[in-house]
């Protein structure tokens, strides 16, 4: 078994809430008159913590190196690995990169980017709230762009996925916001439609998560009510954070 599938079964273990397994351990008596029977006695073994403690993002991405964990290191130029306020009390999680934050290496920096980028500002501006973008952690479940910008698979998407969850556990936000279906499954693990899903709280470990359509998907011109809803999310979202 890899070191990867370890931390994959660790990491599937906790998040049910499982924090220690059970080793026998077989105890013999010292004398022993008639035969007996060995009784096995569980013995905890406690489960390390898949993020160390202090782990900083820094140590995250030199861990990331060059990655060749998966298929999508074949056809990209950059690692993608995030970018913001690396002590927010707030992180964004998208899909993965697109073109345009395969060339610059950034998150959120096409078309789609630069829609986040006015929904955040715009919103904390007539909201009361003095916060633009870099005051914000934003980054992506895979770090390299698939294929034609296809949706990631689930074997990608576990394996950078552990490296997403020591980024959030890194940082320790207030609050988490999933843009987008993929990043939903990718954190909550349900089989839900996002449209039923957003505009609720939900919850990754202990941290509250917001689920809001991702703003590739809001560009679409006839999406004028789900760019209503997405920004009710965004005005809920920035009161809990920061008020």
């Amino acid at each position: 078994m890899t070191r990867t599938q370890i931390r994959s079964y660790l990491e599937y273990y906790r998040d049910l809430g499982i924090d220690f397994i059970y080793k026998p351990q077989i105890f013999k008596p010292e004398r022993v008159a008639p035969p007996v029977m060995t009784i096995p006695v569980p013995e905890p073994i406690i489960v390390p913590a898949l993020s160390p403690s202090g782990e900083t993002l820094e140590a995250i991405r030199a861990d990331i190196g060059d990655c060749r964990r998966c298929r999508l290191c074949e056809g990209r130029q950059t690692i993608v690995f995030g970018s913001g306020n690396e002590q927010s009390p707030l992180v964004f999680v998208g899909e993965g990169p697109g073109a345009d934050e395969d060339e610059q290496g950034l998150p959120f920096v096409g078309r789609a980017g630069q829609l986040l980028t006015q929904m955040i500002e715009n919103t904390a501006a007539k909201e009361g709230i003095p916060i633009k973008r870099p005051h914000v952690y934003i980054c992506n479940v895979v770090k390299c762009r698939p294929p034609e910008n296809r949706t990631p698979l689930p074997d990608e998407m576990e394996i950078c996925g552990q490296f997403l969850f020591r980024q959030i556990m890194a940082i320790r936000p207030k609050a988490i916001c999933v843009l987008g279906s993929t990043a939903m499954k990718a954190l909550l693990n349900t089989k839900e439609g996002i449209t039923k899903s957003r505009g609720k709280w939900h919850k990754w470990r202990d941290i509250p998560v917001m689920v809001t359509y991702h703003p590739s998907y809001l560009l679409r011109q006839y999406n004028q009510q789900a760019k209503r809803e997405a920004w009710e999310d965004l005005k809920t979202l920035l009161h809990f954070v920061y008020d």
